[in-house]
């Protein structure tokens, strides 16, 4: 690896541009699908260079009344479990052709200004941080959906982490959501509010995707009660109208008072050339769950970021995320490259319960 063939604008603006960058991602993001990983986890370093998830059961058990000068009846210890593992390393490389430097030879030549050639010089630098964030965000909404988070279209070796979702806590349905006449939902959707009352959590938030969404919108029974919860009145042989977002959200808030989400969300991938796009989140999945935060987004430090390679021009993102400017030759390259050891992590999944809309449970 060789020094920058555009040291001087790297040495100068590199700083400021990761940072505008990144602040510039996160408000173009504002008017996007956000990223829900970042909502979600709590960034948290580690030093070992491993995950963990952390299942604490927890329960709370009324005391005994005993009379005076009784011995006091033992009680069951709360158990800890524990999944973890390494963290893996994630990474992009790009790089700029002997055309595009020449273009670029050209605008300094003329003198162009200097935002025209920062933006030439810095173009795949985004592209180098939102790919981690992609590749974050399939980990997590396939992960937070299954319990197994995985990142399988990958040049290389994929990623699987299984967060040991509690088998007690998986649902199905009575009736396929996409029968509007016989499904109930909300029957369906009580199954895990018992369930969490049962282990004395409260259920404050519901995700779902598309294909869930569409079977409570169209749902007879989520738009009788609708209906009743408005004070219409449905003459008979008429049928209320299919709900939309606002008001299947407006059912739930009023039913079980937790908020409804939609999860909608590609990721776009590349194997070979060859780029694919694909939902992340499981089909029909329903996810309740209990906390503001979820998890962690956990990271540590790359091998790099503590051996720096001579010529070699760095600089952090997002605490976790290595950015680095070379050239080589032969063929005559300048590189922009990103690299992390990071993934995101849930926790108490004891506090998550799930609802496969699909899949009928006897």
């Amino acid at each position: 690896m060789n020094r920058s063939f555009y040291f001087q604008f790297v040495q100068q603006y590199f700083p400021l541009l990761v940072t505008s960058i990144i602040e510039r991602l996160n408000e173009k993001r504002t008017n996007k699908l956000p990223y829900l990983f970042k909502e979600l986890l709590t960034p948290t370093f580690s030093a070992d260079g491993r995950w963990a998830s952390v299942l604490a059961e927890y329960s709370r058990v009324a005391a005994d009344v005993v009379a005076l000068d009784s011995e006091l009846p033992l009680k069951t210890r709360d158990s800890i479990s524990k999944a973890s593992g390494d963290i893996p390393k994630l990474g992009m490389k790009l790089y700029l052709t002997e055309k595009q430097m020449k273009d670029i030879d050209s605008m300094i030549a003329q003198g162009l200004p200097v935002n025209q050639i920062l933006n030439k010089i810095f173009n795949d630098l985004p592209r180098c941080i939102e790919g981690i964030w992609e590749r974050l965000e399939d980990m997590f909404l396939s992960g937070l959906s299954t319990g197994v988070a995985l990142s399988t279209r990958n040049n290389g070796t994929g990623v699987r982490i299984n967060y040991g979702y509690e088998e007690d806590n998986q649902f199905g349905v009575a009736v396929k959501w996409d029968d509007e006449i016989n499904a109930t939902p909300l029957d369906d959707i009580q199954k895990l509010f018992d369930k969490a009352l049962e282990d004395q959590n409260t259920i404050t938030d519901l995700w779902l995707d598309d294909k869930a969404l569409r079977g409570l919108y169209r749902s007879k029974q989520v738009r009788d009660q609708f209906s009743f919860d408005s004070g219409v009145t449905v003459t008979e042989g008429a049928k209320t109208p299919v709900l939309d977002f606002a008001k299947a959200g407006q059912v739930i808030q009023t039913k079980f008072g937790a908020t409804l989400h939609r999860v909608a969300r590609k990721i776009k991938t590349e194997l070979n050339g060859n780029r694919q796009s694909h939902s992340p989140w499981k089909t029909g999945m329903v996810v309740a769950t209990c906390n503001e935060v979820l998890g962690s987004l956990v990271w540590t430090n790359t091998a790099e970021a503590t051996r720096p390679v001579a010529g070699v021009d760095y600089q952090v993102a997002d605490e976790y995320i290595l950015l680095s400017k070379y050239s080589k030759n032969d063929p005559l390259q300048e590189f922009t490259s990103s690299q992390a050891m990071v993934v995101p992590v849930i926790d108490n999944v004891d506090m998550i319960y799930t609802l496969d809309t699909a899949t009928v449970q006897e």
